[in-house]
């Protein structure tokens, strides 16, 4: 199953979080999600402010465009990226993830 999927006019990013990490950024799969390394701290949901902006940034969307579905006290999540396209999204995340996104789509 791909982490990515469309869900109407947004897409959808099965991500796992590590709080507390050395340095924030997109670090590859975990299983079958996308693995988000965060510096904040999963505290007054700096974690959640961080994730999006971050995902924001890799796929050059503004910060309102990203926003967390499911799972926000939780290091497993859904995102919601609203104006992208599944392959869009793959595309712009490719350096990172390869072809590891490309598994169940």
């Amino acid at each position: 199953m791909s982490p990515i999927s469309q869900k109407g006019d947004a897409v959808c990013l099965a991500v796992r979080v590590q709080p507390r990490s050395s340095k924030s950024g997109v670090a590859g799969m975990h299983g079958e999600q996308i693995k988000i390394c965060l510096k904040s701290a999963p505290v007054d949901n700096a974690a959640n402010k961080e994730c999006c902006e971050l995902l924001a940034k890799a796929l050059g969307v503004p910060r309102s465009s990203v926003s967390v579905m499911n799972g926000a006290s939780s290091r497993s999540k859904v995102l919601k990226a609203e104006g992208l396209t599944p392959s869009a999204v793959r595309e712009a995340l490719s350096s990172v993830l390869g072809d590891e996104a490309e598994a169940g789509a």
